[in-house]
Parts: structure tokens; sequence; C-alpha cells
């Protein structure tokens, strides 16, 4: 008695593949059929699961995966391999890093190993489209665990978008992944949580990450699926560099703040002065201005090196005002930098990285 548009897997002791009357490409149902007819080694766990990740939050879901193989009566995972992307950028990819700490078997993308020897495919921050052939290799399909509660933010940058639209409440969704399309697969399974006040994108991300991570260890691999609503849906586009760019025209002091929380982990926002482009960091609310004067508070500025709020003001500010105390003063306000849409190269994103650092 399955739901229409929903599918069940085989299960253990038992002959009976429950099998929606719709629902479901000709494909993935002759998946289950095939897991079916001809025995899948294992109707239920320990499964054998491929991992595919990328960053951070990926990282959780790997290491919870990892811990649910070790040896017990109650173990969910008996073997365990990763695939991640190849490393553009200096350093590597924290998956890769955390596959090799664990002693995992890596697969570069688009390499995934051994065809037909896996029951489950578990993607985390991937950012690639698996193939149809692909997703048909695993008799228990591929789940994905998605940083909101979809339909909204469909997208590769979810939790950015969520603390940047001030989102009240967010989640976790663990869905079945279709070919072609990213996030528009059916629902496995969905927890909501409320974003705390103030909360920043990298602090969403750790909290979303650990309870994808239980998610990803109670979810029953026979299971029943829910397709998307068709209302409510948002896209949640990659963040560009050029996002980091404050407009102060437009924005008001609340949405700096709120930018910053969003994109201030990746990019420190920019602004333009006295024609040299300057990042700040580590913005403060002024609670006693009032939010429609445009007041936002800076501790932190990045000029040839970072200086504090305090170092910036004396080494800079303090001589500019003593020389030009009859001058307005809007040669020394803080101006919107007109940054190109284009990709920045990898490279500019290194020296902004050197500049966090430093």
């Amino acid at each position: 008695g399955a739901a229409e548009g929903t599918w069940a897997a085989p299960r253990r002791g038992g002959s009976q593949c429950v099998i929606a009357a719709r629902g479901g490409s000709p494909a993935m149902r002759a998946r289950v059929l095939r897991a079916w007819s001809e025995g899948v080694r294992a109707a239920g766990p320990p499964w054998r699961v491929l991992f595919f990740g990328t960053d951070r939050f990926a990282v959780t879901a790997l290491r919870a995966l990892r811990a649910a193989g070790e040896p017990s009566e109650d173990s969910l995972v008996s073997r365990l391999e990763v695939v991640t992307l190849p490393s553009r950028l200096p350093g590597d990819l924290p998956v890769r890093s955390c596959a090799r700490e664990l002693q995992l078997p890596v697969h570069e993308w688009p390499h995934t190993g051994p065809a037909g020897q896996f029951d489950v495919g578990v993607v985390a921050s991937f950012g690639r489209l698996l193939s149809e052939d692909l997703i048909l290799q695993f008799p228990y399909g591929v789940l994905n665990v998605h940083p909101s509660c979809l339909p909204r933010w469909r997208g590769p940058a979810p939790i950015v978008h969520t603390v940047l639209h001030g989102d009240k409440v967010t989640g976790v969704t663990i869905m079945e992944i279709r070919p072609k399309r990213f996030d528009v697969g059916p629902i496995i399974k969905q927890e909501e949580v409320a974003v705390p006040p103030r909360c920043t994108a990298q602090e969403l991300e750790g909290m979303l990450a650990k309870m994808g991570a239980n998610m990803v260890k109670s979810c029953q691999l026979c299971h029943f699926l829910t397709e998307q609503p068709k209302e409510g849906v948002t896209f949640a586009p990659k963040i560009s560099i050029a996002k980091s760019c404050i407009k102060w025209e437009e924005q008001t002091a609340a949405q700096i703040i709120q930018l910053h929380r969003a994109v201030g982990s990746m990019f420190p926002l920019q602004t333009l002065w006295k024609g040299t482009t300057i990042k700040l960091l580590d913005f403060v609310e002024v609670d006693n201005i009032p939010v429609f004067y445009g007041w936002v508070g800076i501790k932190t500025v990045v000029l040839k090196k970072k200086l504090t709020a305090v170092d910036f003001y004396n080494g800079y500010m303090h001589s500019w005002f003593q020389q030009n105390r009859r001058i307005v003063h809007e040669e020394c306000r803080f101006q919107t930098l007109k940054l190109s849409m284009a990709k920045k190269t990898l490279k500019e994103r290194g020296i902004l990285a050197q500049d966090i650092k430093q």
C-alpha cells in the first residue's frame, strides 16, 4: 500500500516489493524491480555506501557514516568509499582530507569506483549532477542531504540565502536524487529548526551539518517518498565575490549587517575609500544610533594590511580631518565599489583568503 507517486525498496525477510501505481521514470521502476528480482545482497543494514561531497558541511555527514560503520550489532555501514572533486585551489578539499584521515578509499570525479558494488549513494554539497546511468547503479538510489526545507532554497547556496533573507525557520531535507536537475527529487525526511538570532551562515552551517548527519544515520532506506510541493519554490544561486560590495545608496544598515553575516565567512565586505578598495571585517551593530541614519560599526579594516578601527582612524582619517576641517567630508566617506560581475580568478580568491588570515 504505497501512496501514489511513491516508492519503497525491497524488505528483508519478505518477497514483497512495494511499488506505486504511478510515479517515477521507467528506469527508476526497473531499478527497484532489479533489486528485488536479483536478490540484492542486503535488503537491510549494514549498507555499502558511496559518499559524494566536498566541503565542511559534507565532512560532518561523512564522519557520521564512518562512525555508523564501527563494528557492532547495530552497525549501519559495512563499506564506505568517497567521491570528491579535483581541488583547484591551494590546499585540499575538506572531504578529501577527512577521508584520508579516516583511511577511506577516495575517487576523484568523474571516476566513481567499481560499478555495482554499492547499495546506496549519499550526496552532501557535491555540486555536480549525477547521470541517470550512475544513479541506476545503486539499488536503493542516491540520497541527498540538503540544508533547507525544500522546495525553499533549491541550489548550491541555501544556507547563505537563508541568512541573507532573514528566514526565521530553516531545516534539513533528505531527498532522493533525480537526474538532470538539482534538488527536485522526492522527499524522504525533513526536519525544521529555528534560525538563531544574529546567526552567521558559518554558524548555521555547523548546526545544520550536525542535524543532517543525525538524519542520515536514522534514515530508513525502505521508505515512502513524498513529492515536493509545487508552491513555495525559491532558488539559492551561487554567491559571487560581487555580492561582497556594499551598496551604500541602496542598503540599510540592517541589510549590510545581514550581508556580512551571510557572506562574510567567504568574502569580506568591500568598499571604496578615497579611490582605494578596502575590506571591512568584524561588523557590530550600533545599538544607540537609529538604523535610518545608516551607521554600521566596524572593528577591523584591511588596507594594505589588517588594521583595527582605532589604528585606521589614527593612521589615515584623523590627519585628513585635521587638514580639511572646513571641507565637506564627502571625500572621506566610504563609497560603493563597482566590481565586475565577471568571475574573479582563483588567484584573486587566494589573495582574499590571505588578507583575512593576516
